[in-house]
């Protein structure tokens, strides 16, 4: 038998070394992660002072008037991401033509970064500091701008949406920093400021800044809730083929007494297009429309067992007294993962106080359609707009139809499998001491896809929000809770996902292989 050369046996001398160190290295992460939810408990109060100084500015993008104070916003936000030690970059993002012609300026996009060791992930963190309209005289029950905390909970508009995300991340890494413990992972930012008003400028910006992205491994997303009071991490978003579709039967509005029962009322047409769009049960009538749908796995299916989801709960919450499913699987896959149609108004129609006794001359009926993974965008257009046409013919009627695709967002989805998904999976646990729901979202958030799209990274959606918090609604609000915990859970996502990041790169390492392979000759 073959002696082991000198280099065999240093080599066998290290790994066995490193056997050793192992649990020492493990002492030390538990010690640190000890150490920085001790830094951010006893923290909380500045922290929650933090977000009360952000949500006293009305950042309200929709509204032209606030202009000046969503540009402070994120000028605040930039000058905070600084405070980290980051690289940070304003970008001009030009201006806004009002309905009137006139024109204001955008507020700046920020890109920022921290760290640059190539030995690190890179997460790349999204988030946005504008907010939707908020009056006391909506409804609410304290002032929109002035965070105020009522049994644990913290009011104000922006708390969940999205402003108490981007300081919790920030907090995070604040925490490492006053620690003063190296951060686990290189971290980048962008941040915008018109994002509840449709992300203007964004695709542009992302398509002219590639270099940005390129060293990128993870990109995450905390724009959106939990569905009940478990932890989750989303996976997937629906997306909107929303339509118009106009009939037009004459010039100018006519009286019923002297018109009706003698022309082709623009009305009765459009209700019998609507009407051929869905059936009673939500089955979409559109011929070939479930064509596409992605098939359901037994893999996915697993998925919604173990989702903690009370139907009644949703019922009070939502007050309806009846749903079209009776089981939660069947609920959550037709919330989430097959294709509905939802029927929003009629635009031109008399929709007054009163008997006004019109015939409109012109009606625009609005739909959309939540289309689900695997169906495209100008398949949908295509069917549908054959579908009114078709119906329309068989009316005989002389009116005017046109039909219009006003919006086209592609659904979204991701593999659960990514390593930022089981970083975040034990991170949860380790903070909040439970494994989280997969869930999907029966919404549309276009920048998951438009991420994944253009980067080409791996996108992730981890919120920290509560199914309660009433984003875009009045009273808006995230718990203390959720926000300490929540600030936690990034500290920690970042540890362990530099963990499996280290343990992916070591198992693929040739020099691993060369050193296994002279051990064992």
């Amino acid at each position: 038998m073959m002696q082991p050369t000198l280099l065999q046996r240093s080599l066998s001398m290290i790994l066995i070394l490193q056997l050793i160190m192992l649990p020492f290295g493990a002492n030390a992460s538990e010690k640190l992660v000890e150490d920085l939810f001790h830094y951010i408990d006893t923290h909380q109060d500045d922290f929650v002072q933090n977000l009360k100084d952000w949500l006293a500015v009305p950042s309200d993008s929709s509204d032209p008037q606030l202009r000046e104070e969503l540009i402070r916003m994120v000028q605040m936000t930039a000058e905070r991401i600084r405070t980290l030690g980051a690289a940070v970059q304003l970008v001009d993002m030009g201006f806004e033509t009002l309905h009137g012609g006139q024109t204001i300026q955008f507020p700046p996009a920020i890109l920022a970064e921290l760290g640059n060791d190539t030995n690190k992930a890179t997460v790349c963190f999204y988030g946005h500091v504008d907010v939707q309209p908020a009056k006391k005289a909506d409804g609410w029950k304290t002032d929109p701008y002035t965070l105020t905390e009522v049994n644990g909970n913290l009011y104000g508009r922006g708390a969940t949406d999205n402003k108490g995300p981007v300081l919790a991340w920030i907090h995070a890494i604040d925490s490492y920093i006053a620690l003063k413990k190296d951060i686990p992972v290189n971290l980048k930012f962008i941040i915008e400021g018109v994002e509840e008003t449709g992300s203007p400028g964004l695709e542009e910006l992302l398509k002219g800044n590639e270099a940005f992205f390129s060293d990128v491994d993870y990109i995450v997303i905390s724009d959106n809730v939990w569905l009940s009071r478990k932890p989750a991490l989303t996976y997937g978003t629906r997306g909107n083929a929303y339509f118009f579709v106009e009939v037009e039967s004459g010039k100018k509005d006519l009286h019923s007494g002297t018109f009706g029962g003698i022309i082709h009322e623009s009305m009765r047409d459009m209700v019998n297009l609507l009407a051929s769009l869905v059936d009673t049960s939500g089955h979409i009538l559109v011929p070939g429309i479930y064509d596409d749908v992605a098939p359901l796995t037994e893999e996915e299916n697993k998925l919604y067992e173990s989702i903690d989801f009370d139907l009644e709960e949703h019922k009070n919450n939502t007050e309806v007294n009846t749903f079209l499913y009776n089981t939660k699987e069947e609920i959550l896959q037709h919330m989430w993962r097959y294709p509905s149609l939802s029927i929003h108004g009629i635009e031109g129609a008399f929709d007054g106080i009163g008997t006004k006794t019109v015939i409109p001359s012109k009606v625009i009926g609005k739909f959309s359609i939540r289309q689900v993974p695997n169906m495209h965008i100008p398949v949908v257009e295509k069917l549908v707009k054959k579908h009114l046409e078709d119906v329309f013919a068989k009316l005989k009627s002389p009116n005017k139809l046109t039909v219009s695709l006003e919006i086209g967002a592609m659904p979204w989805v991701a593999n659960v499998d990514d390593l930022q998904y089981e970083a975040a999976k034990i991170a949860i646990r380790k903070v909040f001491g439970v494994t989280p729901d997969m869930i999907r979202d029966g919404s549309t958030i276009p920048l998951a896809r438009i991420f994944q799209d253009l980067t080409k990274k791996k996108v992730m959606m981890l919120p920290i929000g509560g199914a309660d918090d009433g984003e875009h609604s009045q009273n808006e609000k995230i718990s203390r809770t959720n926000y300490i915990q929540g600030t936690k859970l990034f500290a920690s996502f970042f540890l362990e996902l530099s963990k499996l990041h280290e343990d992916l790169k070591t198992k693929s390492s040739p020099k691993k292989e060369k050193i296994s392979q002279l051990i064992g000759s």
